[in-house]
This record gives structure tokens, sequence and C-alpha cells, in this order.
């Protein structure tokens, strides 16, 4: 049957568009209950679950299907969905089962009638539908029969349903009648953004503007629409990064809870720009939320004072407000329970692990179970009276610190897609066992009989790349590139190539690898391991001996590499003076070629610059870290870097050539100088100068900054201008003008070269291949938005997977010194803040915050001075690259954030540093936290 409707609408040009709407209804859609036969054979077979055993319902005791509304769908079931949890809340509820509304079916279509608005039609449809089941469901066996329970939070639509004779409840009764699982409870969402004030507490925050007049506010430029970013130092402060073009009020402060007004990180928030004579300064106060009051408000007043203090008017940024929220992003968070101090008290605060996160207050009866655990929770409203949002528990996921638990944490936390690969996604790999056949060989040059191998850190099982170098007989070098032909095994389109893009890239931790791939490819079929034939894409160039490139080109290809050597083998090789072998000369030949390589890059103005890298040693039966050591880096390392970042460079020239709007590229945005203002202060302490006019400038003024009685000052420095550049991104050529990479000095460049853990690289292999004809193309790969939108996916899952990396490094750290206890080492300071200073342990390439002032104890004098940058403490005066000594030690006195803490040796201040002897010091003397803490 078809029914319709039409109606005329006006058109932008002022003309009338005639709107017909056709609505098909069908006589033949099934109730899907299995004991109906009827309906089984109409529907192809029965769609519900079989019949429900005894929901233990104390409201409906009989078996019975349940069916939601609109908002209880969104509210409730979507939101355990999306947080995960729906496996173990729909086991619970599975022998009710859960009704789909057939709106197109005959008996049940509804139309809206004169005066009735969407919401109430919907209502009534669904209502309809209930009451068509239970009049459907009468029909069938005594034994099979099943009822219909409608499940409402809507008052006047459960008093209607009740009027019409079928069974209603809200979600609450109905879950707190489920007397087998009373801790579904807690898993119930507040049903309002202001629903769930507190009782007596007074208006906190000032109101949100409805969407209407923010879009109205944005469009007259009153308000400014932006991302909001809380800070990880500063609970009371924040930055909006203002969304658009314009350079002008690029990103605006906020200071203080009434100016952030209940947004959270990454919300997409309206702000209101305050007047100039209002406008603060970036804050250089550490400041963590660790009160236990939930609405010590007054506190909160008191602190905020910390952050107004006199500064140039130089530094005053624009400064705004939040007057409403366009997007709530929130998510699972991950965290501990801060049970409350009332006993057989429900309510309790939780506490996030991302400090950028507010805590957050729930209700639970099982806080004597979940203290001391590693719980989810997800918001559910922020009301305008309460100091923090409202939220519910969703899972436990186990005790705090144990490794297992910590890893689940720090992967949620980072957004690490870290299921096992579906069944769906396996399908897709090749049968084993496998080999090269002639089909693979077709466009694909042999090159197995050359000297080719690779270089890689000891235990790498996923190889992506190889080398090989050789004398031509016309006297030139013949230098390769050999990369693992991914794109091969996955085709464009498919459940492994979307499960691989959604991924975006490998995540290495400290003891273990979230892949991109299936461990087939990544660790076998696509791992160039020596002495298998393997399928490449290669990079040849021929080169004279002073590393001029002559010609360049690429070729897919089947290697057989002849050995894998991890970067001391190679560096030994090379050393040598006993080995001549194909292998050890070829490497030799790679070796001269990149410091030449590496050479010409810094006179063009690459930077080299210096960020510390950690190694742990585990160990062998227990997995925990019994070293710490700072990764050592060898020519070899430069040798495979070179090379890697020439192929990726010449990729880039030539997928540009042949899809001058298609092509993925990467990028570095040159920093604005205001990024570089810390590192030429600090400088500037140590009378030298850094010019940061371009990146060529900036080189040479690092290559310049040596001091011969403090030879670690020049690697501070290129530690200190690492933290000044922004973020390199993937982009598509067609959607942007600016291809230059500031830190390598290239007007082009790319990823081509680890396709087993980049997505971008096996996209960029795909458009090599097309471009030497070697494949075919497919539409997505020539359609810009689409790569644009895969680009911004990849920026993400990268960035992510790098905070998920450091976090890991973190969480071993910690353990580390949990079993080495207190130790005393040299450090450098990298920043000052008014109250700490921010200092670097090259023993371990360790960084740490050294307070000075803490709870309950007597305050020293401070004095911060912006311009030099330095702080002032008693009368000692602290520079950035002093150098001092500090105790490390595990802080575990607050299970929230374990922490690996610092504390002042030397130089000694009297109530500020700790004794160097400290076997009999309770270092949680008033002021300190309660533990002691011992050699």
């Amino acid at each position: 049957m078809l029914k319709s409707k039409t109606f005329l609408k006006k058109t932008r040009a002022g003309g009338v568009m005639k709107i017909v709407r056709e609505h098909y209804l069908r006589d033949d859609i099934g109730c899907g209950a299995p004991g109906c036969a009827a309906c089984g054979r109409a529907h192809g077979g029965p769609a519900l679950e079989p019949q429900p055993q005894d929901p233990a319902s104390s409201l409906w005791p009989r078996p019975h299907y349940l069916m939601p509304d609109t908002n209880v769908l969104l509210h409730q079931i979507i939101n355990a969905w999306k947080l995960g949890t729906w496996a173990s809340v729909s086991s619970r509820l599975r022998p009710t089962g859960i009704l789909k509304v057939p709106t197109n079916k005959t008996e049940t279509y509804v139309e809206q009638e004169q005066g009735e608005n969407a919401n109430d039609r919907n209502d009534r449809a669904i209502r309809v539908a209930a009451k068509w089941y239970n009049e459907h469901l009468k029909k069938m066996s005594a034994e099979n029969q099943l009822q219909v329970i409608f499940i409402t939070n809507d008052r006047k639509n459960k008093e209607k349903a009740v009027e019409e004779g079928i069974p209603a409840f809200t979600c609450e009764e109905y879950v707190k009648s489920l007397t087998a699982n009373p801790e579904l409870i807690d898993r119930l969402a507040c049903l309002s953004e202001e629903g769930n004030e507190i009782e007596s507490g007074k208006i906190i925050f000032s109101e949100h503007l409805p969407l209407s007049k923010l879009q109205q506010g944005i469009k007259s430029g009153s308000y400014l629409q932006g991302t909001f970013r809380a800070s990880r130092e500063n609970y009371l402060e924040a930055t909006v990064w203002v969304h658009g073009d314009t350079e002008e009020n690029k990103e605006i402060i906020l200071q203080g809870l009434k100016h952030l007004n209940r947004a959270i990180h990454e919300d997409i928030v309206a702000v209101e720009l305050l007047p100039r004579s209002q406008w603060v300064a970036p804050s250089s106060v550490v400041l963590h939320d660790e009160g236990q009051n939930e609405d010590d408000v007054d506190r909160e007043e008191e602190r905020e004072h910390l952050l107004k203090t006199a500064v140039n008017e130089k530094m005053l940024k624009p400064t705004g407000r939040v007057v409403g929220i366009i997007k709530r992003n929130w998510r699972p968070y991950c965290g501990m329970l801060s049970k409350s101090d009332i006993k057989e008290s429900r309510r309790h605060l939780f506490t996030p692990a991302d400090r950028r996160i507010p805590r957050i207050r729930i209700e639970t009866r099982q806080a004597s179970t979940l203290e001391g655990r590693r719980i989810i929770v997800a918001i559910d409203g922020w009301p305008r009276n309460s100091r923090y949002p409202n939220g519910h528990f969703v899972k436990n996921l186990g005790d705090v610190g144990e490794k297992e638990t910590e890893t689940e944490v720090l992967l949620l936390e980072h957004d690490v897609p870290h299921e096992p690969f579906s069944q769906a996604v396996l399908s897709f790999l090749p049968k084993m066992p496998w080999s090269i056949t002639e089909k693979d060989m077709k466009n694909r040059e042999d090159l197995r009989h050359l000297c080719v191998c690779s270089v890689d850190p000891p235990g790498c099982t996923d190889i992506d790349d190889a080398l090989h170098c050789r004398e031509l007989s016309n006297g030139n070098l013949e230098v390769g590139v050999h990369i693992a032909d991914v794109s091969h095994f996955i085709r464009p389109g498919n459940a492994l190539d979307q499960e691989s893009a959604r991924r975006g890239t490998t995540v290495y931790l400290c003891e273990k690898r979230i892949d991109m791939v299936p461990e087939l490819l990544s660790s076998n079929l696509c791992s160039l391991r020596c002495n298998v034939d393997r399928l490449a894409f290669s990079c040849i160039w021929e080169m004279d001996h002073n590393a001029e490139i002559l010609k360049t080109r690429f070729t897919k290809s089947v290697i057989n590499s002849k050995a894998s050597l991890t970067y001391a083998e190679a560096q030994m090789r090379i050393d040598s003076a006993t080995m001549n072998d194909d292998i050890t000369t070829s490497l030799r030949g790679l070796n001269k070629l990149a410091k030449i390589l590496k050479k010409g890059r810094i006179e063009k103005g690459a930077l080299t610059l210096s960020s510390p890298e950690v190694r742990f040693h585990m160990d062998s039966e227990t997995h925990d870290p019994i070293d710490l050591q700072t990764k050592e880096l060898r020519e070899t390392n430069s040798m495979v870097e070179e090379f890697m970042l020439l192929a990726n460079i010449s990729v880039a020239k030539k997928i540009h050539e042949e899809f001058s709007e298609h092509a993925l590229l990467r990028k570095h945005p040159a920093p604005p100088s205001s990024n570089y203002e810390i590192l030429v202060k600090a400088a500037k302490s140590k009378n030298l100068e850094i010019k940061t006019d371009t990146a060529k400038s900036l080189a040479d003024s690092l290559d310049r900054a040596e001091c011969p009685a403090f030879p670690y000052l020049n690697t501070l420095l290129r530690i200190l201008a690492t933290r000044c550049m922004m973020q390199a991104v993937y982009f598509c050529s067609g959607m942007d003008n600016d291809f230059h990479h500031y830190g390598l000095a290239s007007p082009i460049y790319t990823h081509f070269t680890s396709p087993i853990r980049r997505y971008a690289d096996i996209i960029v292999h795909r458009l090599l291949a097309v471009a030497i004809g070697a494949d075919c193309t497919y539409p997505e790969l020539t359609d810009k938005h689409k790569l644009a939108d895969i680009c911004k996916n990849l920026n993400f899952r990268h960035k992510m997977s790098q905070y998920a990396q450091r976090a890991s490094v973190a969480f071993h750290t910690q353990l580390f010194f949990k079993s080495k206890g207190i130790v005393s080492e040299e450090a450098y300071i990298l920043f000052v803040r008014k109250n700490a200073i921010v200092v670097l342990i090259p023993k371990y390439g360790l960084e740490g915050t050294v307070f000075f002032e803490e709870k309950d104890k007597p305050k020293p004098q401070l004095i911060y001075n912006d311009e030099t940058p330095s702080l002032e403490i008693e009368g000692t005066v602290f520079h950035v690259f002093d150098k001092v000594k500090v105790k490390i030690m595990l802080d575990s006195s607050n299970l929230q954030h374990q922490k690996i803490r610092m504390a002042l040796v030397e130089p000694q201040i009297s109530g500020v540093s700790i004794p160097t002897d400290i076997s009999n010091v309770d270092l949680n003397e008033p002021g300190r936290k309660k533990r002691k803490f011992e050699k």
C-alpha cells in the first residue's frame, strides 16, 4: 500500500516547490516472535530471542519483551552500547528482549494529526505498536504466550499507555524490579542536563544560552565558536581554539570556574570575548583539584586569586568566558572512586585518570566493592548549582596498579582500538601456506639477487624496510629502499582495509604492541625477514659518490633479504676491520652516503632536535622493569633515517606530479614566534642568542649554542626547542596550499616507508602504484573530500598513539621506582613556574615537577620573574637549565594518581630542601603525604 503526502515549499529564490513524500506500507512484516508460525513464515524466520526465561522482575514476573520509547533508547540503551557495556547489560536483560517498532507495517503505521507535534506523533506510534503486539501475541499458544512492556520516562506518555491498557513503567521502575541484578541501578543515566541537582546548592554557574541564540551570536560576531581544551597543569584554566581561518583571536584563554562554565575537554563551545581591560596572561601556577568537599566553592575563589598577578601587557592574551555548549564531546572516562566520608552515603566523587576532566558525582550502592579499583563512568549532565557534573557507573576494570588493568585504562583513555580482529576482517587474509605466484609477479621486478638487508631495533618483528647499496659498471652507486608491499594484501574497501583505516597506526607500548593489521601480515607475510621471499615496493636511485641523485625509479618487486640486523650489529660490521663481505660493504656505502645527505639537509635548514627516549629492561619472569636507561643512538640509526627521509621525499614528488589534487602528504607548520619565547629567554639567561626567524637561523643558532664548561646545555636547548614545535599533520594536496615541512626543511614530504604500522603509507603506496601503472585506481582514491576525512582520522590516531606510548612509559617508570625505592640524582631545570620547577633527569630521561607550596605546610617566600625566567625561593634563585639534585620516589598515597614525586635536595634551602640522608626522615611531616618512605 502507498500513502503519499503533498505540500508546497518556498525556495530561497522566491519560487514555490511542490514536495511529494511517499510512504510504502507492507503487510508481510512479521512480529518476529518465535512462537508465531504465521509471522515466522511471512518474515522469513523469527527475529527475536527464543522464548525468554523468568526475567526475575518483581513488577512483571511473566516472560515478556520490552518496547522502549525513543528517549530511553537514546539516553539509556544507546549510551550503554557506546560505552562498550552493552554485552553485560543485555545479558541481564536478555530474558526480556527488545522490540523494534515496525513503522512501515500496515497495522502500526500512524499519520501525524492536525495540531500534533512530531514528538507526540512518535509517542503515539510506539503505543499503537505496543498495543498491536499485545493483541497479536494473544493468538499464540498458551505455553508460548508473551506480553510487551512499554518503557518510558515521559510521565504523560506512561499515563496514556496505562489508559490504553498497555503495561508501562519508567526505566528506573523496571530496572529496580530486576531484584537478581541490583547493580544495574547504578548504570541508569540521569534524565536531563539539569537533573539531579544538589538540593541545597546555590547557583554557581551562569545559564547556557540556547543553541539558536548561540548560532545568531556566532553569525553576528558577538560569540566565537571553538574547541575547549582544559589544562593538565591547572584545573582552573583552559583555552578555546577558535574555528575558522581568522588569525586574530585564534586562541582564547579562560580562567576561573565561572568562566569555564561547565565546559569539558574537547567540547565545542561558544565563547564571549571579554573587554581588553579584563584580559589575562597564561598562568604559571600548577594547580590540581585535590579537594574532597564537592561544594567548597569559596576555596576555589581563593585559589583563583593565585592566577592573577601583575604581568607585562605584551603577555596578555585574548580572554573570554563560555556562554554555551554547541556540542558535547563526552566519552567514557576511566578513573577511581573517591568514597564519601559519610557512612552509608550513596553519593560519591569519581576522579578521572585524565586530569583535564573534572571530578564526576555518581550514586552507587557498590562503593565498598569499587574502592581501590579502576572503573568507567559516564557523564549525564552538569547542573548550574553543582561544583561537579553528574554521572553514573558503567564498568569495573580491575584493581588499581595491576599491569593488565592499567594497560586497559591507558588504551581506553587514549581511544586506542585494541579489540581482537573480527572474523570478517580475518577472512580477507591470505590462506596459508602462502607463496608468490605468477599472478603476483605481474608488473613486478625480481630483485632477489640483490644484497638487501634490514636494520631495526632489537626484537623487531614487523620489519617494514630494507636497504641495499652496490657499485654500478659506470662507477656510480645504486641505492635501494625496499618497503613491504602491504597494499598487495589489503585491497581497497574490504573489511581488512576498513579496520586498518579505523586503527590508523600501530601503537607501541612498553610490553605490548597493538597492531594496525593482523599478525599474519605484520610479523610474517609483510615483514621483510631474512632468507625468505617477500613482496616489496622499491624506490631505487642512481647516485654519484657525493650522494647527488642522477636517476630515480619506482617499482613493485620481490626481494630476499640477506640479513636482519639490529642497529648495534650493523654498527659493529661497519666498524670492524676484519669484515668485508657483501652485506658489510653495502652498509659502509650506505653509511657514507647518509652522512653526506644529512650534512646537505642541515645546510638547507633542517633541524636536529632532541627528545629523551627511554628503554626498559624487563625481568624475564615477572616482566617488571628492572632497569631504565636512555636509548643509545648510533650512526646506523641516522643511516636508516636518512634513506627513509629521502624515499619519502622522492615518493611525495612523484605522487604530487601525478595527483596534484589527491596526493596524501605530510606537512610540519612553522611555529608562531610566540612559541619560541621560553627558548629565547632561557638561552638569554645563559648569555646565548637563539634566532628563530627561519628554520635555518634556528638550526645555526642551536649549533653555535655551545658552552665548554656545560656540554649538556646544547642538548637541553634542543629538548626545549622540540617543545616549541607544532604537530606535523597529514593532509590532502587539493585541500591546502602550504606543503612545507619546517623541521626537515623540505618543500614536500609524505610517509611511504612504514605501511605495516601506518595506514597513511598504504594510501601513498596505492597512489604510487597507480602513478607507475602497477595497479588500478578506485573512486575513493581520487576523492579529495574522502581523503581529507581519512587524514583527519589519521592525525587523531597518531596523536593518541603518542599519548598512549607516553602513558605506558610513565606507568612502567612508576613500577621501576616502586621496586627501586628512593634515589637521589642530578637534574636540570627545564621550566620554572610560580610555585614549582620542572626538571629533567638525564640518567633516566625522566621529567618531573618539584613543588614548593604544599597543603598544611608553611609557605616559603616565592618571587617569580617571567622575563628571565626565574624563581627565587627564600633568597635562592633558580633559572632554566640550572643544575639541581633531587630525590625521586613513588608517591602512592593518592591512589587516584600514583606519581613519581621529586623533592629538592641541593641546593639546600631551609624549610624547603630535604636532607641528603633521609633514611630516618618522615617525608609526610606536616604538609607532606602521610606515608613514610624508606631506603
